[in-house]
């Protein structure tokens, strides 16, 4: 027998409810499986294919590094292509706003601001956004830097980036114990 009235009104009501919900845990799923694209130029110091030359002076993340890192860091990579080892810059200056999205997306990755902090740290706080820090790539090279980069003044400043150097000693000089990661 269909039902009626009140009733009927309630079924819907819940039937409706529940397909809300539904939609809303289907929803929630896709954006937690969708990861956003970083939407960057650049103007904005990403580097799009993740290898450039550490002479191209023309790109803004080379040409905006502080002019003593840039030029420690062409010298040593000048040495290291001697030794038959290739160098790249994956990463070198960046502007607040692209620092603030690689720092979403990693929030994003990892689950919590905490977590992403211990791999990109804030604009505020990043070395990258000074134009005081530069990646290096391959792996390799990232290991000649860090074995022999403090003849540059070059140091690994955080032990889980092999590949994140900084300006943090006199050229010959020791460098400075290493932080954990970012943030701290």
């Amino acid at each position: 027998m269909p039902r009626t009235g009140r009733g009927h009104q309630r079924a819907k009501v819940v039937a409706v409810k529940l397909a809300i919900v539904a939609l809303a845990l289907v929803l929630s799923a896709c954006t937690t499986l969708i990861q956003p694209k970083l939407v960057s130029s650049p103007d904005d110091g990403a580097l799009e294919d993740s290898n450039v030359s550490p002479y191209d002076n023309d790109h803004p993340a080379i040409r905006r590094l502080d002019p003593k890192l840039r030029d420690a860091m062409q010298r040593a990579a000048r040495d290291a292509e001697a030794k038959g080892i290739k160098v790249v810059v994956t990463s070198g200056w960046r502007s607040k706003s692209y620092q603030q999205r690689l720092l979403d997306d990693a929030t994003s990755k990892y689950g919590s601001l905490d977590e992403a902090r211990k791999h990109v740290n804030s604009p505020d706080k990043s070395t990258h956004v000074t134009g005081r820090a530069v990646d290096i790539g391959f792996t390799d090279a990232a290991d000649w830097f860090s074995r022999k980069g403090s003849k540059y003044g070059l140091c690994q400043t955080y032990a889980n980036e092999l590949w994140h150097y900084e300006l943090a000693t006199e050229p010959g000089g020791d460098c400075p114990p290493q932080l954990s990661n970012a943030a701290g």
